[in-house]
C-alpha cells in the first residue's frame, strides 16, 4: 500500500490514538510490531496515519495494549469505515490551504461545537458582507478573487450549524460586537443576524462583557470540537499566521475547564439577545 503524502486530520488523529493506546500500555514501537508480526516501521507508518489499518487490525491493537475502552475502540473504527467518505470541502482541495479544510472537515464530524471570539463574530455565525470585509482587510491584502473564495467557502461552512444538524454554542467577547469591519451599516447587519440565530432551537449565542477580567488572554480565539466520544473532542486555535490543533487528553481538560469558566461568566441567551439588540440599536441611531 503506497504511503500517504497528506494524511488528512482525521487520519492523523486515528494514528495519534493509536500511539496513544501503545504509550499507555507501556509498549514500545518494536515490541508492539513483534506482537503483530510486522515491520517497526509500519508502525510508526499507522501512527502518523501516512498508511491506514483494517477494523480487525485496530481491535487487535487495542487486545494487545489491554485497551477497555470499548466506546472509543467502536468509535475508532467508525473513523476506519468511514474513510472512503468525503465531505464537501474536497471540492476546494487545492484551492484553498489545508488549515481551511481542516476546519470544515472537524465541523462536519462533530458531534458538537463551542466557540469563543475575542475581536470577531465567528465564521460560523457570520453574514456574507461581513465575512467579506475580515477577508478584505487582511494584510497583506488578499486580491479580490481570492477574497470571494474564502467568502463562499465560509458561508458553506454554515450549513452545519443553521440546518440544526450539530448543536453550536457561541461565546462572543463585547469587543466583537463593537468591532467595525466594514462600517456600521454592515456590522448592524451582522447584530440583527446574529439575533436570529440566537432564536434556532440548536444555536446558543452568549456574551461576555468588557467588565468581566477574570479569563485567561492567551486563549483569544478557539473551537472546541465534541467529538463521538469524550477522548476524541479537539481543540483548535488561531495562533497569527497559523492554526493549531490540540487532541491530547491534558490540553481537552484545560479547553473543558476554560469553556467551564466563560459560560460562568457570559450573560444568558435572553441577556445577550437584549444587550446585541442595544448595540444594533445604537448603531443604527448614529447611522441615520
Amino acid at each position: 500500500m503506497a504511503l500517504r503524502s497528506n494524511p488528512t486530520l482525521r487520519q492523523r488523529r486515528l494514528g495519534a490514538e493509536l500511539r496513544r493506546m501503545r504509550e499507555q500500555a507501556g509498549l514500545g514501537g518494536s515490541q508492539l510490531a513483534r506482537a503483530l508480526g510486522i515491520n517497526p516501521a509500519h508502525v510508526t507508518q499507522m501512527e502518523s496515519g501516512k498508511t491506514g489499518i483494517s477494523v480487525e487490525r485496530l481491535r487487535t491493537i487495542a487486545a494487545l495494549c489491554m485497551c477497555v475502552n470499548e466506546p472509543l475502540i467502536d468509535a475508532l473504527a467508525d473513523i476506519i469505515t468511514d474513510r472512503d467518505k468525503g465531505g464537501w470541502w474536497e471540492e476546494y482541495r487545492g484551492r484553498l490551504s489545508q488549515h481551511f479544510l481542516e476546519m470544515a472537515e472537524m465541523e462536519g464530524r462533530a458531534h458538537g461545537l463551542s466557540t469563543y471570539t475575542m475581536a470577531f463574530i465567528p465564521g460560523l455565525l457570520q453574514t456574507t458582507a461581513y465575512a467579506s470585509a475580515v477577508f478584505a482587510r487582511g494584510f497583506p491584502r488578499l486580491p479580490r478573487h481570492e477574497v470571494d473564495l474564502r467568502t463562499a467557502f465560509r458561508v458553506r461552512r454554515q450549513h452545519v450549524v443553521r440546518s440544526g444538524e450539530t448543536p453550536y454554542c457561541a461565546y462572543i467577547h463585547e469587543a466583537a460586537l463593537r468591532m467595525q469591519f466594514s462600517g456600521p451599516e454592515v456590522q448592524a447587519e451582522q447584530l440583527g443576524s446574529l439575533i436570529e440565530d440566537s432564536e434556532r432551537p440548536t444555536i446558543s449565542i452568549r456574551v461576555v462583557l468588557f467588565d468581566v477580567d477574570t479569563l485567561p488572554v492567551n486563549h483569544e480565539n478557539f473551537t472546541y470540537v465534541r467529538g463521538p466520544v469524550p477522548d476524541l473532542d479537539t481543540a483548535q486555535m488561531d495562533s497569527g499566521l497559523d492554526s493549531v490543533v490540540f487532541d491530547a487528553p491534558a490540553h481537552i481538560a484545560q479547553f473543558r475547564s476554560l469553556l467551564d469558566r466563560i459560560d460562568s461568566a457570559a450573560l444568558s441567551e435572553e441577556e445577550s439577545r437584549e444587550f446585541i439588540q442595544s448595540i444594533k440599536n445604537d448603531m443604527e441611531k448614529k447611522n441615520a
